[in-house]
């Protein structure tokens, strides 16, 4: 009941960060741009501080040290690179312009709600095999959630729903992670080996998230100053993912 408990009170904070977009009303699109430019440095940090410092070594831990932990890394690459070449799933991180198209707002509702699906699934399976993997894990999918889910909020009210509405339906498609975190909770028990075998996938999945998605973003940028800060930024993300050692 603990790690129900865990996994539930974890997906539903994860899915009320969908309205998180209706703050950017009270921003201008340059102090909005500016703010997700660290917003999405921070969560390259603890992307790939997850993956490589907590993900991995208990892949190794739970399914041993061979060939198969890294096949199922690239594996997790490879799935996520599918999802968002043929199901057109875009992880949108700064703001909609005619220089940065999105896709039609059902294709992004569509491809949003799956993904949402897949951090509950992720969520659920690490809870499986410990509070303070589940933690860190939710942690590293919120850090990316915030930036993306503002970007979503752009992209459907670009593509003409109202704000209300858009905040609506951007929180019942982030609601699917909490069908995928039930899924992994109610299935994953009496799968063999469910949760060890998603943990390096989950680690092939956040290590592509933030190298093909979230790094190119912060490439726009060239100033030296906002560069550096840039990388203090993916730093502190990748300290606290090594801080949250601690807890376990």
């Amino acid at each position: 009941m603990q790690i129900w408990f865990y996994t539930l009170v974890s997906v539903f904070i994860v899915s009320i960060i969908s309205l998180i977009g209706v703050l950017t009303l009270s921003f201008n699109k340059k102090t909005l741009s500016d703010i997700l430019l660290y917003m999405v440095s921070f969560a390259v940090g603890g992307l790939f501080g997850d993956a490589f410092i907590h993900l991995i070594p208990e892949a190794f831990d739970k399914l041993g040290k061979g060939i198969l932990v890294s096949s199922l890394i690239i594996f997790g690459i490879l799935v996520f690179f599918v999802l968002e070449k043929f199901i057109r799933w875009r992880h949108c991180h700064v703001v909609t312009s005619k220089d940065h198209p999105h896709p039609v707002v059902l294709m992004n509702l569509i491809g949003d709600g799956l993904h949402n699906m897949i951090d509950g699934m992720i969520i659920g399976a690490t809870y499986l095999i410990s509070i303070p993997l589940g933690l860190t894990t939710t942690l590293a999918v919120i850090l990316h959630e915030i930036p993306q889910e503002i970007g979503e909020f752009g992209v459907l009210v670009h593509g003409g729903l109202s704000v209300k509405n858009a905040l609506l339906f951007n929180f019942l498609s982030a609601l699917l992670a909490i069908v995928g975190a039930i899924f992994s909770l109610t299935v994953g028990p009496y799968i063999k080996d469910y949760a060890a075998y998603l943990i390096p996938i989950t680690a092939g999945g956040f290590i592509y998230l933030a190298g093909s998605d979230l790094i190119p973003e912060l490439h726009h940028e060239s100033e030296v100053k906002r560069s550096c800060l840039q990388f203090i930024c993916i730093l502190l993300g990748i300290a606290t993912m090594a801080l949250l050692l601690l807890v376990g």
